[in-house]
């Protein structure tokens, strides 16, 4: 997977402090890993004990509702870490992570992180920005389930799923979620959210091809997510 100088996780995260002989000990601790589309990286309630590299793919972060259903939190992909407010908190994890695609992923135990944290104050202030940047992304996707429509819900979510992870060459958002998977982002019944995407297809704002969505319209979702 390369070295950790290199690494496009590094270059993008908190980890973009440490220094040469600091990435040198994290690269001999780490232990690389492939995840297979569909598999927990770890579940609600374990003790992760370490931190996540995520080296490429994306995964979500989910919670269980008393009802069963899953409730995605956050899509993670590759650059970014898991696993650090754990890591801090000393408690068990309490969002469940889940390739959405086929991944790899570096870990680094928890001693060796912590290391790091108290030697490195440059480490330690990134880390607790990253946190605070996650703490108010959990904020306003709260606000945005109790203050925006289902459809104002489901435009903002397609255009951040364009904007943030591209399309394909044949124009379909890259990342491709199930409708299960795209009702627990915006936190709706799977029913509800066909409708609205059957809705919004007859509009002529998206495009849907089996489970591929073509967005056509991008400006006209953003008027009605209110996100211009």
């Amino acid at each position: 997977m390369g070295k950790c100088e290199q690494c496009i996780v590094r270059e993008l995260s908190s980890l973009k402090a440490l220094n040469k002989d600091e990435l040198i000990k994290l690269a001999e601790c780490k232990t690389s890993r492939i995840i297979k589309k569909g598999e927990h990286i770890f579940e609600e309630g374990d003790s992760v004990n370490g931190i996540y590299c995520v080296t490429s793919g994306v995964c979500k972060l989910s919670k269980l509702s008393a009802n069963g259903k899953d409730q995605i939190v956050k899509l993670v992909k590759a650059g970014e870490l898991l696993g650090q407010r754990t890591l801090i908190s000393e408690e068990p994890a309490n969002l469940s992570a889940v390739a959405l695609e086929d991944m790899e992923v570096c870990y680094i135990p928890k001693n060796e992180v912590l290391s790091f944290f108290d030697t490195n104050n440059q480490f330690s202030r990134n880390l607790m920005k990253t946190i605070c940047g996650d703490l108010k992304e959990t904020s306003d996707h709260m606000v945005s389930i109790s203050q925006k429509t289902v459809k104002e819900r489901l435009a903002e979510t397609l255009v951040y799923l364009e904007d943030t992870f591209g399309k394909n060459e044949d124009g379909a958002l890259q990342i491709q979620l199930s409708r299960e998977e795209l009702a627990g982002m915006i936190g709706t019944a799977t029913e509800s959210c066909i409708r609205l995407l059957s809705d919004f297809n007859k509009n002529g704002w998206i495009e849907l091809s089996g489970k591929k969505i073509v967005i056509k319209d991008s400006a006209k979702l953003k008027r009605i997510a209110d996100i211009l």
